[in-house]
């Protein structure tokens, strides 16, 4: 948590306003504080205390294209899961009304846990021993979130599952192009080779998108429980395995080179972890899913991740977030491309 960074302030006086016709407040005139999460790279989020109340907004980040961040979306998939897949935070109101903060946001609880970033697993000195039960809670929730009927939540609209992997091979593709600020010839290689490789079959679930350490919230230190899964501004319907092809893509591992660690310090590549063909064996066996074509969606996988690290080095460079940690994402994006093709040619993911 931080103060808000400059120019990402909200507008306290229509907020407040609007907190109280939503029966969340009961005057405008309060005291609050706001401060802001630090830990994510694209939606924005915040938490307001107000009337020793904790809420948490999430509104889209600044310069972004308003069709990759519908807080609308996200909203909904949240308040349809609730009943069943307990591990969201409860939804409290949304509202696309710009005229209070300029953007679509939406309020919801704060759900108080550990976010286990690496900042976080260092600082509480985790030991090897306690990775295996950290990872066991994390890929069960993972797995139980693919099982969700998400007709059953009134999700069956959410998106369109038939020809969905190849409209994510096509679709991420341009957006890398419409984004490219410099030449990287691994990503050139890397999109030809997913397109030429891609299943023709799969199966479709509820999937998130973004499912990794960080984006879960565990009940304590014990481990084995998530309370909640955070973040489902990419959640769809879907090839399951392409949500486990992202998240491998995020796995980075103790025995990967250190440019690699370097670039995506992820609690992953502490002693302890399971190996990214450890994670798949484990998901084969509490999912009871078959994982054919397994390169394919690890490199897709790093591809997508490279995608968004460039969008958002591009927002950067045009001026449209001042957030410094943007500043050398190209890097990241080049590093990706680079691990998917070195997968591709090895031809497996560890």
């Amino acid at each position: 948590m931080q103060k808000v960074r400059k120019g990402e302030e909200l507008n306290e006086k229509r907020l407040k306003a609007f907190l109280q016709k939503e029966g969340l407040i009961s005057t405008d005139q309060c005291d609050w504080q706001v401060t802001q999460f630090t830990h994510g790279y694209s939606n924005l989020t915040y938490l307001l205390h107000i009337e020793n109340k904790e809420y948490v907004l999430r509104r889209p980040p600044f310069g972004a294209i308003r069709r990759g961040h519908d807080m609308g979306r996200e909203f909904k998939v949240q308040s349809g899961i609730y009943d069943t897949f307990r591990k969201v935070p409860k939804m409290y109101t949304y509202t696309n009304d710009e005229s209070i903060l300029g953007v679509p946001f939406y309020i919801m609880e704060k759900v108080d846990g550990i976010i286990l970033s690496i900042y976080e697993a260092k600082k509480r000195n985790i030991p090897a021993k306690s990775f295996k039960v950290i990872a066991d809670s994390w890929l069960d929730t993972f797995v139980a979130l693919h099982n969700i009927d998400y007709k059953e939540s009134g999700l069956k609209d959410l998106g369109k599952p038939e020809g969905y992997v190849q409209r994510q091979v096509l679709n991420w593709s341009k957006q890398y192009l419409k984004a490219a600020t410099e030449d990287i010839p691994a990503a050139k290689k890397v999109m030809q080779w997913i397109e030429e490789n891609q299943p023709g079959q799969y199966r479709h679930s509820l999937i998130h998108n973004d499912f990794k350490y960080d984006n879960v919230v565990f009940k304590d230190d014990s481990w084995d429980e998530v309370i909640a899964v955070l973040d489902w501004e990419m959640a769809t319907l879907g090839d399951p395995l392409m949500d486990l092809g992202t998240s491998l893509g995020y796995w980075t591992m103790a025995s990967d080179h250190a440019f690699v660690k370097q670039g995506m310090p992820l609690p992953t590549i502490m002693d302890g972890n399971p190996t990214r063909s450890d994670i798949v064996e484990s998901y084969i066996k509490k999912s009871g899913r078959d994982v054919d074509h397994l390169v394919f969606y690890y490199v897709f996988g790093l591809f997508k991740i490279a995608v968004i690290a460039q969008q958002i080095y591009y927002r950067y460079l045009k001026g449209l977030t001042t957030d410094p940690r943007f500043a050398e994402l190209n890097k990241a994006t080049e590093l990706l491309c680079n691990l998917g093709l070195q997968a591709i040619y090895d031809k497996k993911i560890d």
